[in-house]
C-alpha cells in the first residue's frame, strides 16, 4: 500500500507505464474506443537522418464529426509526459473527470486522439532493435509525427483543442507556433516555454550521465539490461512530487528506504536506451523566441508546488505577455497538492479547461 500510494500520487510515471499494458473501463459503453498503429513512410528527422518507416501507436475515444466540407470539427489532441504514453489519459480518474457524459471533453461529443509519442510505448523507439542507431529525435520530431498521424492517418486537419501535460505541455507551446491556424484552443499544463537549463537540465543530466556511464551500458549495445543507472531515477520521484505527500507515504526511515528500493526496481524494468532518448530529446526545446506566432486562445496552467516548473523563477508572468491570446493560471499548493503530478488530477485543473473551451468558442463565433 505504501508503494502504490506514493507511486501513483507522487511518481505517477510507473503507474502510467503499467497502465499502457492494462485495459480499463470506457467512459461510456456507447463510446467507441480504438487502439491502433499508424505507419509513416520516409520520415525525416530534424537531426538530418531518415527512416524508411516509423510506427505511431495511438488510442482514440469517440467518433469524428465532419461538416459539409468534410472537415472534422470535434477532434482533440492530448499529449502525454516524458515517461508516459497516451494511456496516461485513460486512467479511471481521467475518464471520469474529462470524458464521461457531461464532462468537459465528453467522449460522446468529441473525437479524442491520444498518441504514444515517438520513442515511447507502442510507437517506434530505440529498443525496437536499432538501439543507439535510432535517430536522436527531438520534441519537434515528436510533434511532426503526431501531425502526420492526424493529417495523413486520420484525415484531421483541424483541432478543437490541443492539451498536453508536462512534456506534452511543452509540445503544446511548440504546436501553437508550428501550426498556428490548426487548433481553436491550446492548454499546456505543468510546463514553461523556455529552453532546458538550471535545475531542470541539471537533474536530467544526472539520469543521462548515469546511463552513459553505467558499466553495463556498452555504448547502448548491451545484451543484458544495465541496472546501476536506475539508482538515480528516484530523483524523478523527488522532483515531480510533493514533500507532504512523500512524508505521508514514507513517514519513517525504514519505509522511506523500502520506497526508494521499490522505485529503483521499477526503473530497472525500463530499457536504458529508451530512457536515455526520453531525457535527451528535449535538446531542441525553446519556444520562447516565437511565442508571438501563437494565434489560438491559450491557457497555461502550472502548480505552485511543482519543482520542475518552479514558480519562483517568474518565467510565466513574463512569457505569457508574448502570447497574443494567452492567460497564465498558477494553482496554489493545498493539503491535496501533488506537485508536478497534480497534472494527473484533472479535478484540480478542469475548471480552466471549461473556461478555455467557452472562451475559444466565443472567439470562433466572432
Amino acid at each position: 500500500m505504501l508503494r502504490s500510494r506514493f507511486v501513483v500520487a507522487v511518481a505517477g510515471m510507473w503507474a502510467v507505464l503499467a497502465l499502457g499494458m492494462a485495459g480499463s473501463a470506457v467512459a461510456s459503453d456507447s463510446v467507441p474506443e480504438r487502439s491502433v498503429d499508424f505507419t509513416i513512410h520516409d520520415f525525416h528527422f530534424s537531426d538530418g537522418s531518415t527512416l524508411p518507416e516509423i510506427r505511431i501507436h495511438y488510442a482514440t475515444l469517440g467518433t469524428p464529426q465532419r461538416d459539409t466540407h468534410g472537415t472534422v470539427t470535434n477532434a482533440v489532441l492530448l499529449m502525454h509526459g516524458t515517461t508516459g504514453t497516451g494511456r496516461a489519459f485513460l486512467t479511471p480518474t481521467m475518464r471520469r473527470e474529462l470524458f464521461a457524459p457531461g464532462a468537459p471533453l465528453d467522449a460522446q461529443r468529441y473525437f479524442i486522439v491520444m498518441p504514444d509519442g515517438l520513442g515511447r510505448g507502442g510507437s517506434s523507439k530505440p529498443s525496437d532493435g536499432l538501439r543507439t542507431k535510432f535517430p536522436h529525435y527531438g520534441y519537434g520530431d515528436v510533434i511532426e509525427a503526431n501531425h502526420r498521424l492526424l493529417v495523413d492517418g486520420l484525415h484531421v486537419d483541424h483541432l478543437r483543442l490541443v492539451l498536453g501535460t508536462s512534456m506534452g505541455g511543452m509540445q503544446t507551446w511548440m504546436w501553437g507556433e508550428r501550426y498556428p491556424e490548426m487548433a481553436d484552443a491550446l492548454m499546456p499544463i505543468a510546463s514553461q516555454p523556455i529552453a532546458m537549463a538550471g535545475r531542470n537540465w541539471f537533474w536530467r543530466q544526472m539520469v543521462i550521465g548515469a546511463i552513459r556511464n553505467d558499466p553495463g551500458w556498452n555504448n547502448g549495445d548491451y545484451t543484458t539490461q544495465p541496472t546501476q543507472w536506475a539508482r538515480t531515477m528516484p530523483i524523478f520521484s523527488v522532483i515531480t512530487g510533493n514533500a507532504a505527500r512523500m512524508q505521508a507515504a514514507a513517514p519513517d526511515r525504514d519505509s522511506a528506504t523500502r520506497l526508494y528500493d521499490a522505485t529503483v526496481a521499477d526503473a530497472q524494468k525500463i530499457d536504458a536506451n529508451d530512457a536515455l532518448y526520453w531525457f535527451e530529446s528535449s535538446w531542441d526545446y525553446d519556444p520562447a523566441p516565437q511565442l508571438s506566432r501563437i494565434r489560438a486562445p491559450l491557457y497555461a496552467v502550472n502548480f505552485a508546488d511543482d519543482l520542475i516548473n518552479a514558480a519562483d523563477l517568474g518565467v510565466m508572468q513574463h512569457a505569457i505577455t508574448a502570447v497574443p491570446h494567452g492567460r497564465f493560471v498558477e494553482i496554489p499548493e493545498t493539503a491535496q497538492s501533488y506537485g508536478h503530478q497534480t497534472l494527473a488530477h484533472p479535478e484540480v485543473w478542469k475548471p480552466y479547461l471549461v473556461q478555455l473551451l467557452d472562451d475559444s468558442a466565443a472567439a470562433r463565433a466572432q
